[in-house]
């Protein structure tokens, strides 16, 4: 799960990180009474979405009156924003982040992400930072640095010692930087983090650090235990057909493809995947029904797919070990008629009454195709679309 900017600065300032001073509006009325609390004449107005790029993209703007901040604002709000980041269609921009803004005297770059092959979290530190910095860590690898943290005895001094010496800061500034990384780890363990990503972490002409901006990705599997980030969800920043998926408890990711796919079990799904490229067709999603799979969460599912345009046949391929297979035939049923799609729908299951199943799917009278094999399965499939 992913969270905005403003909720994620919220959380570093609750960890004794400095930020900027700055409020978050929904409105022309509430970002005037921001510009007034904060007292500066020059401000910065970020559009909040779950995407990098902003500034390329016009996302981020600077305004020095009360009048260039409506203009900015009201040209920003209730738009969709696309950046590098993001598909076509763009984010709704539902809120901005106003800030003070800062004489940056330097920038950095600063992430700490979960290492799944080393299982630990590891830290990148370069010092260069800003919008291209892609371009940096691709072509200056020598800027970057990079360590692993042990779970067992969190960051060590000669780590910070490393980092801080190829940033080439002084004494103070070195201390402060120490702190944050200390503080960062702290966070990914609270927090059950997956990611936080500092760019740029800035030095101020005065000398002082300062976390410019704040990018956080959450565990999904550890939301149950993270009260406080769950209410911190924005549910219009994600794929719609994600968001429904997750009501019904089903694993459903889109993809590039035209071939929908239905499967039980994350194991099955990808053996699935796998035949469908093999044979020549392109899925078009990652649908997991789950080992639990009832008739009522097929139809739900079968919607789900029916809702991608891009959709031109679907394959369900279920293994029948807990559930009867009659009885997801008689879902898959229930769900063709109802949607009343003409597309072809290719049936493989196997399992659990599977022989009853088959011939309930054969005298359905509607464009459904039971497959004897996976791989028949999913020739057939290609087959239809061509």
């Amino acid at each position: 799960m992913n969270i905005h900017e403003y909720q994620a600065q919220y959380l570093f300032r609750k960890h004794g990180l400095r930020v900027l001073d700055g409020e978050v509006a929904g409105s022309i009325e509430e970002a005037q009474a921001v510009y007034d609390r904060l007292g500066s004449k020059q401000v910065v107005v970020k559009a909040q979405v779950h995407a990098g790029g902003r500034g390329k993209a016009g996302g981020i703007r600077i305004v020095d009156s009360k009048v260039s901040l409506n203009e900015v604002v009201k040209r920003i709000l209730g738009t969709r924003l696309k950046t590098y980041q993001n598909d076509q269609n763009g984010q709704p921009v539902d809120r901005v982040y106003i800030v003070k803004p800062c004489e940056i005297e330097r920038e950095m770059y600063v992430s700490a992400v979960v290492d799944r092959v080393g299982q630990c979290v590891t830290f990148i530190v370069c010092e260069e930072g800003g919008v291209d910095i892609e371009n940096v860590v691709e072509n200056t690898p020598e800027k970057v640095y990079r360590f692993s943290v042990s779970p067992i005895v969190g960051v060590l001094a000669y780590q910070c010692y490393d980092a801080v010496k190829m940033l080439r800061l002084d004494r103070l500034q070195a201390k402060k930087f120490a702190e944050l990384l200390v503080k960062l780890y702290q966070m990914m363990v609270q927090y059950d983090l997956s990611l936080i990503e500092i760019n740029p972490v800035v030095i101020d002409v005065k000398g002082d650090l300062f976390c410019l901006d704040a990018k956080i990705n959450i565990d999904d599997n550890a939301l149950f235990r993270q009260m406080d980030i769950r209410q911190m969800r924005d549910i219009r920043q994600e794929d719609e057909r994600e968001a429904t998926a997750r009501k019904w408890e089903l694993n459903y990711i889109s993809l590039d493809g035209n071939v929908g796919c239905m499967v039980n079990g994350a194991g099955l799904a990808m053996a699935t995947m796998d035949s469908i490229k093999m044979a020549g067709g392109i899925p078009a999603n990652f649908l997991d029904v789950g080992g639990g799979v009832t008739k009522e969460r097929v139809s739900e599912a079968f919607k789900i797919i029916l809702s991608d345009a891009a959709v031109k046949t679907i394959l369900i391929n279920i293994f029948g070990g807990i559930v009867r297979c009659d009885l997801i035939a008689e879902g898959i049923i229930n769900a063709v008629a109802d949607m009343s799609t003409t597309i072809p729908v290719i049936v493989r299951l196997e399992g659990n009454n599977a022989v009853k199943a088959h011939k309930r799917l054969a005298s359905s009278g509607l464009n459904i195709i039971a497959a004897k094999s996976l791989a028949e399965a999913a020739t057939m499939v290609v087959e239809s679309i061509n």
